[in-house]
């Protein structure tokens, strides 16, 4: 049964308004690792002082000093805590002595309360102090069986008198751990309370880095580094637990290796199964199960799996067994993480003391499994999670030595970055260190999908987010206020943004506190506006829906003009989807390639109409009137075979898109007829303006993208037929390029402009000479000449002097073999991949295409001509008329 955690805070402040603690006593702060954990009180810093979970089928409320067990003030919130702790009708509690003041409290509510010396198992809420652990066995198993326990200590002062390790020694936390409740050995101010109405936040990071450094130091015992070069590729792993830490770091803090104390237990995480058997990696592997295995005396468990591992170890006079299955008398579990079978027996073998070492990489899954979340869906994370480590879907190169973290030293973590982080936006601490920013903001973006559910050790980071933002405001980002990378605001725009995709209920208080080989189907009745948006669809076929027109992405600059990544994408997985983004944007339906929609119906509420005229069926007048006027940032034109988006500004202006459109369905069809292609296009091609893209003016891709400045000339089509539209055609043409007949780099940025000077002379009847200076008949032989001054080189035939030898060839024989050549290669299979093969393909092609010898041609160009190759065709007649015959004998 899922857990309501908020209806447990709401039961446990029943009838309370504010918080009244002895001022004499000073508590001990508490730590909170589970997910069933929560905080219930907490100080104006976020220190927990009273926490309460679920462990097995009981409960357990912990208080952070013995004295607010015996104290009157405390009276209220006691009885509540013991109703729910009781959570049925007619129980007994039983209270220690040693809070044998708290008897008489519970007595005034009708309980039926027992002093006790000590634990019986017939009571149904027991409340002791956390001083003695002689009970530490049977109470786990009490709670576990559903009864409840109410505890209080206060850790700092025992340590102070004991000086020993409060996590691993303090007698309370041999109880409470298990339920991923730790007293600490910090003092927690208390002072300055505040009433919470529902579940307060906690803090990202808690104190009590020695025992941690411990741990890291008797696992690295006499290793510098991990060798991890006999598996095969890793999976990255995101350690984000408060009692999780790195041990193998790659320079760009890939974390590969990991442990972590859980409950009473520890965990060990190797980011690739092969690893469990490294004889490179034996030194540590020894290391890890000696510290696994903590001071128990039972057995090592080896699954069947993992038989080399069982002789590794039992060579080296371990005590272990071969078995699938996890008993009890188990001291360490060895497995990989592929099966989620034992996820919760191995979740309670841990917290009740054991030691588990698992290997496994999640790549591979995620690539047969592209529609899931790896944090979710993958099974080892369905094991890992809780632990605080979980595998992401990333791979990481094999034969990587990583570096081990020095015991004590700041090493990358996930919590500590983001707690850096948020103290760098306030106070300019200076303790964010700027090259942890991509890692952080990646680790974000996989922390949010572990849990999309209430679960307070997770959510508190998403509401410390929250607060930043509220306080700092998200700044606006344009060309006049540019995003810098490497400023906090910046980072806090990135992270914000990652909320708003993934946790619907933040994403409504962003909003507030801020300014505002698939083919995508458009939605004229939608543009997403700044709310979560919720779909209806009933689409089985990996559908997408996208807010956002491109996926141009300026992650790489320094300084950008627009967020660096603008776009969104979710599966269509459920028949209701809800999505969000911070940027708006329009919408899209992606279909996977290969499928169709057919009749699918998706409906969209919390969204607004964008101006979208399609050529054909908008009409005109309903254009004029109505359509180009919705106060949307984008919107878009629809020909036959592509799509303009532009900013819907600019279409304000357009009286009547017909004219200009007509004109583009005249350029795609010369495009896909010298392609040797039917037309219209099997998918639309697209053209998307924005106010900074991620390379040059324009460049190609699904969608092309260009600068704003050269919307005007898209949507004239006097300015088209007049000036010519050089640079969006040959982005066109780009997009047209076949590997088999490409030569990179050589050809491309020439074969592209092939259809460029194409469409400006049969379509818009401006001939190559005034279509571009660089082709004026002048520069043209310049060109040449230059080339040839030396002898023709491959090294110097690229650009404007490799488009040259195509435009001789035109010249001479006209468009019409290019159009048989291309449509020939489309059925041509086979083709080798490196340059000089597919040149000498092209080379017999061409020849047989023109029916002329044309070797000296391609020769005098400096392409190596093979001699077979020169047999092949040397029957054909000479080409008297070859424009490079003078060049011929120097080759």
């Amino acid at each position: 049964m899922e857990l309501s955690l908020s209806q447990d805070y709401k039961c446990l402040v029943k009838g309370l308004n504010t918080w009244e603690l002895p001022s004499d006593l000073i508590p001990s702060e508490l730590l909170i690792i589970s997910e069933a954990s929560f905080p219930v009180l907490v100080n104006k810093n976020y220190q927990v002082l009273i926490a309460a979970s679920h462990y097995g089928q009981g409960r357990i409320v912990v208080l952070s000093h013995e004295g607010y067990l015996k104290d009157a003030k405390m009276a209220p919130f006691l009885q509540n805590a013991v109703k729910w702790l009781g959570h049925c009708e007619g129980y007994t509690v039983g209270v220690h002595t040693s809070v044998e003041c708290l008897a008489s409290m519970l007595c005034d509510t009708g309980i039926d309360v027992q002093n006790v010396h000590h634990f019986q198992d017939s009571l149904r809420v027991f409340c002791t102090d956390a001083f003695d652990s002689t009970y530490a066995k049977q109470l786990i198993q009490f709670v576990k069986n559903g009864g409840g326990l109410l505890i209080g200590g206060n850790a700092w002062q025992w340590a102070k008198e004991h000086g020993h390790k409060v996590l691993g020694d303090f007698p309370g936390n041999h109880v409470t751990s298990v339920a991923g409740i730790y007293f600490t050995e910090t003092q927690a101010d208390a002072s300055s309370l505040k009433f919470y109405t529902k579940i307060p936040k906690t803090p990202i990071l808690v104190k009590f880095g020695e025992e941690i450094s411990q741990d890291q130091h008797q696992l690295l015992d006499g290793i510098s580094k991990l060798d991890l070069s006999e598996c095969g590729i890793l999976s990255p792993l995101l350690v984000h637990g408060a009692l999780a830490f790195p041990l193998g770091l790659h320079p760009n803090f890939a974390c590969a290796v990991a442990g972590a104390r859980y409950g009473r237990g520890r965990v060990i995480v190797l980011s690739q199964e092969g690893l469990l058997f490294s004889s490179k990696l034996f030194p540590f592997l020894i290391n890890a199960v000696h510290w696994l295995k903590g001071d128990q005396t039972g057995r090592i468990g080896v699954i069947p799996e993992c038989e080399n591992l069982f002789h590794k170890l039992t060579d080296n006079g371990m005590k272990c067994s071969l078995e699938s299955n996890l008993t009890a008398d188990m001291s360490v579990y060895c497995c990989i993480a592929y099966d989620d079978s034992k996820a919760k027996q191995i979740l309670e073998f841990v917290a009740e003391g054991g030691g588990l070492l698992i290997g496994g990489q999640a790549w591979s899954w995620s690539q047969q499994n592209p529609t899931k979340c790896v944090l979710t869906g993958f099974a080892g994370n369905h094991i890992l999670n809780p632990f605080g480590i979980s595998i992401l879907s990333q791979g990481v190169k094999k034969g990587l030595l990583f570096d081990c973290p020095e015991p004590g030293q700041k090493s990358y973590h996930f919590r500590l970055a983001m707690a850096n982080f948020f103290e760098e936006v306030k106070n300019k601490s200076g303790k964010f260190l700027r090259h942890w920013q991509g890692k952080l903001i990646k680790d974000y973006s996989a922390f949010l999908w572990i849990s999309t559910r209430e679960t307070p050790i997770y959510d508190s980071v998403h509401r410390m987010l929250m607060k930043v933002i509220k306080k700092t405001k998200l700044p606006i980002v344009n060309s006049h206020e540019p995003f810098f990378k490497y400023f906090c605001k910046s980072i806090l725009l990135c992270l914000a943004s990652e909320l708003a995709y993934v946790r619907m209920d933040f994403a409504s208080e962003i909003y507030k506190s801020g300014d505002p080989t698939s083919i995508f189907h458009s939605y004229s009745s939608a543009a997403s506006v700044n709310k979560e948006m919720n779909l209806t669809s009933h689409s089985k076929n990996g559908s997408l829906v996208q807010i956002g027109c491109h996926s141009d992405d300026l992650t790489v600059y320094n300084k950008t003009a627009r967020a660096p990544v603008v776009v969104y994408q979710q599966y269509l997985d459920k028949p209701y989807n809800s999505i969000s983004s911070l940027w708006g944007g329009l919408l899209y339906i992606i279909v996977p390639h290969g499928c169709s929609l057919g009749n699918t119906s998706v409906n969209f509420t919390g969204a607004v109409p964008a101006p979208y005229f399609i050529l054909g069926k908008t009409s005109v007048e309903e254009w004029k009137n109505s359509i180009r006027h919705y106060p949307v940032p984008w919107g878009e034109l629809q020909a036959e075979s592509i799509i303009l988006t532009v900013p819907a500004e600019k279409l304000q202006h357009l009286e009547n898109p017909e004219p200009v459109l007509h004109l583009w369905n005249e350029m795609t069809e010369a495009i896909a007829k010298l392609g040797g292609k039917t037309s219209p296009f099997p998918r639309h091609e697209r053209i998307v303006t924005d106010v900074q893209i991620s390379t040059g003016w324009m460049h190609s891709g699904y969608p092309i993208m260009g600068h704003l400045d050269i919307v005007d000339c898209l949507l004239s089509e006097d300015k088209i037929r007049k000036n010519g539209l050089w640079v969006p055609l040959q982005e066109l043409g780009r997009n047209q390029q076949c590997n088999a007949w490409e030569f990179p780099h050589h050809t491309t940025d020439a074969t592209c402009n092939i259809w460029t000077v194409y469409v400006h002379e049969t379509v818009l009847n401006i001939s190559r000479n005034d279509a571009h200076p660089a082709l004026k008949p002048k520069e043209r032989q310049k060109r040449l000449e230059e080339y040839q001054k030396n002898g023709a080189s491959l090294s110097k035939w690229y650009g404007w002097t490799a488009l040259e030898t195509y435009l001789q060839l035109q010249e001479a024989f006209g468009w019409e073999p290019f159009i048989q050549v291309f449509k020939k290669y489309q059925q041509l299979s086979g083709v080798p991949g490196d340059n000089d093969s597919k040149m000498n393909v092209w080379v017999i092609k061409f020849s047989e295409q023109v029916q002329k010898n044309l070797v000296p041609f391609f020769k005098a160009w400096g392409w190596s001509v093979q001699k077979e190759v020169a047999a092949t065709i040397a029957h054909l007649p000479e080409w008297k008329e070859n424009p490079m015959k003078m060049y011929c004998h120097e080759n």
